[in-house]
């Protein structure tokens, strides 16, 4: 088997990743890059001959994984695509998504490349999409496999959202398993990854926080507890708190957390505002809640936390008011998103409160306000005037991605006679080059330079 790294970078981007299996071709995920434009955003597909490909294989509907979708089945019709049964219902969402917002950036930013796909495109391409179960082996026709059948391709759930899987390609008593983006600790709302404990030849892995060391002592306990402390305080003060929010998997795990400081005493009953893609998304979590991987599936968010749904034009009007909680996507605030619009409203109050639950890019405007000091002027729009920074910041660790430690203890129990480092910046690659080399001598570490073929 042979593996070509597709993304442009190595960094978090666009992923995408060819297989050769027996002169087959399979690409694994389809992903759009979250900071560029255009064709630019998308995997560099022009390494793979139009037509050529066998399978495409979705891990889960996160857009660096899934956005360029419909772009690639376009140039691959005869393509199968594999993905769980619960990322494909939450695929359509996010896909249809995708191209309103590429017809808003292309009047915004006269990008005539956008948008990528249409609406019908999107329709196009689910004809070419087979919901697969997990753990259970599929031929590359997304057939239901027999033992006879060679090579074979079997989900795994991976914790990290709803319908999220890593994947194990066997092909001639070789096994290869292809991490995904993986959680292996509870979540409030999803359980920990499920992954194959022996047997693998080759492992794929994200190595999403390789630059980031889990604090001694540090608990998700603790940290909920630290929240739920936090959110008394700020109400207390007299304002709200508002918390940017990924519209897929932050925002129901939030609201997960927040049902569960209900139930413990921790919080009273508050108003709590969210938007219309995560309220869409959130009602598939609760058509989904006897999913295997759905933790609480009891728990129907919509019903028990009544969130407000805020429109796009409510956020210029509403008022931040007291003991509110204003959980906006997008989680990094990009341009003319909820929370950025909204936060222009509370950055300069000293009686608001702003709580960030997870990771920011350093360049986003989440992570702008997040390095800067209070009194500083900070850029939410570049078309807009810079706000000086007056309300409370506070951050917290809830991230869906496996801390450095799970990853590596996963990788050195596993013992493969290869490692593959991927979805992750230089620096974080690095630290697990260093330390696999350190645990597992005899283990050939990879990093697949973009457009370079290696051997699995």
């Amino acid at each position: 088997m042979e593996l070509i790294n597709l993304t442009r970078r190595v960094e978090i981007g666009a992923n995408s990743y060819l297989l050769k299996i027996k002169g087959q071709s399979v690409i694994i995920d389809a992903g759009l890059h979250p900071k560029d434009e255009g064709l630019s955003a998308t995997p560099d597909y022009s390494q793979v001959p139009a037509g050529s490909v066998q399978t495409i294989i979705v891990s889960h509907a996160h857009q660096d994984h899934l956005g360029s979708l419909p772009f690639l089945t376009r140039r691959e019709p005869q393509a199968r695509v594999l993905m769980t049964e619960s990322t494909a219902k939450i695929a359509d969402v996010m896909l249809h998504n995708s191209v309103n917002v590429m017809l808003r950036q292309r009047e915004e930013h006269n990008l005539t490349e956008y948008p990528l796909f249409t609406h019908r495109g999107v329709e196009f391409s689910r004809q070419q999409w087979v919901p697969c179960k997990p753990n259970q082996r599929y031929t590359l026709t997304g057939e239901r496999a027999t033992d006879k059948d060679n090579p074979t391709i079997e989900f795994y759930n991976s914790g990290h959202i709803l319908g999220a899987a890593g994947v194990l390609i066997r092909c001639d008593g070789k096994k290869v398993f292809y991490t995904g983006d993986v959680n292996f600790d509870n979540q409030t709302l999803i359980q920990g990854a499920d992954f194959p404990e022996s047997g693998v030849d080759t492992l794929i892995m994200e190595t999403t926080r390789g630059d980031s060391p889990t604090p001694i002592g540090f608990t998700r306990a603790k940290e909920e507890e630290r929240l739920a402390r936090s959110i008394r305080e700020a109400f207390d003060r007299g304002g709200s708190v508002t918390i940017p929010v990924f519209a897929l998997g932050k925002t129901q795990e939030l609201l997960a957390m927040l049902w569960r400081m209900r139930l413990r005493g921790l919080l009273a009953p508050v108003p709590i505002y969210i938007g219309g893609l995560s309220t869409k998304l959130t009602n598939i979590y609760d058509a989904l809640s006897h999913d295997p991987q759905r933790a609480h599936p009891e728990l129907q968010l919509l019903q028990e936390m009544a969130p407000y749904v805020l429109s796009g034009n409510e956020v210029f009007t509403i008022a931040p008011r007291k003991k509110c909680i204003f959980a906006l996507s997008s989680g990094m605030m990009t341009e003319n998103t909820l929370s950025n619009l909204f936060c222009r409203r509370i950055l300069g109050d000293p009686n608001q409160s702003l709580f960030f639950v997870g990771y920011s890019d350093p360049e986003s405007p989440a992570g702008r306000i997040r390095s800067a000091n209070p009194g500083d002027e900070v850029v939410l729009d570049s078309k807009q005037p810079p706000i000086k920074l007056q309300c409370n910041i506070q951050e917290f660790n809830f991230s869906a991605h496996a801390s450095r430690e799970t990853l590596l203890n996963y990788a050195v129990g596993l013992r493969p006679k290869k490692i593959v480092l991927v979805h992750g910046d230089r620096s974080a690659i690095e630290w697990f080059e260093l330390k696999i080399y350190k645990e597992l001598p005899e283990t050939e570490v990879l990093i697949p330079e973009p457009g370079k073929k290696i051997s699995l």
